[in-house]
């Protein structure tokens, strides 16, 4: 599990065809390596992977990741390549701060930046989602983009809104996002779980 706040920045600085459907992700970032154990969880954009190598890169340290079929085709990571930028977040430990919001690194689908209003110091950001998702998105909820533990501001059809504050700008890949870009979303587990229960509910005791 994971909250959606940010810790680092990394950047992907090796790509490795290992199998037919499986990709190697080499990613240098700043976190302690002796603090990076074989087999922990990082979000990385908001996909969670499993570390399978750790050491450096240069004076960074690295850590490698496998991406299989299904994550290479339902998520960004497909299209990850030497220098794509990513958001890094450690898995939650039991006592730590819940800073955002629940969010499991189960990338639901993939939301399309449509317009970005830059103003002194924020910006508000636009995206389109796939129709099937716009259901789980309400104002005032959460969201998860490429990691990042977001308040929805507006929503009208498959569209959303958010602010993005200065701080969130200048710690994330959210810096340069720029109308065109994708990013993977997760919608709020609360609300999946609401539409779930609804769903398998009979009809008479839906009012």
């Amino acid at each position: 599990m994971f909250t959606g706040i940010i810790s680092d920045l990394g950047e992907v600085f090796d790509v490795e065809e290992k199998s037919e459907g499986l990709r190697r992700l080499n990613i240098a970032c700043g976190y302690d390596p002796d603090t990076i154990a074989i087999g922990a969880s990082i979000a990385c954009s908001g996909i969670c992977l499993t570390v399978v190598e750790r050491g450096r890169a240069g004076n960074r340290t690295a850590f490698a990741v496998d991406a299989a079929a299904e994550t290479l085709r339902l998520t960004t990571a497909g299209a990850w390549q030497r220098g794509t930028r990513l958001n890094l977040e450690r898995s939650l430990r039991l006592g730590d701060e819940l800073g955002g919001h629940l969010v499991s690194g189960h990338v639901d689908g993939i939301a399309a930046l449509t317009a970005r209003d830059d103003f002194l110091d924020s910006a508000e950001l636009t995206l389109r989602v796939p129709a099937e998702l716009a259901r789980f998105i309400a104002p005032k909820g959460s969201v998860a983009l490429d990691g990042i533990s977001l308040t929805v501001n507006k929503v009208e059809a498959d569209t959303f809104s958010v602010l993005i504050i200065p701080h969130t700008l200048k710690v994330t890949t959210l810096d340069t996002a720029r109308p065109g870009a994708r990013l993977n979303l997760e919608v709020d587990q609360m609300a999946r779980y609401a539409a779930r229960l609804l769903a398998a509910m009979p009809q008479g005791e839906k009012r």
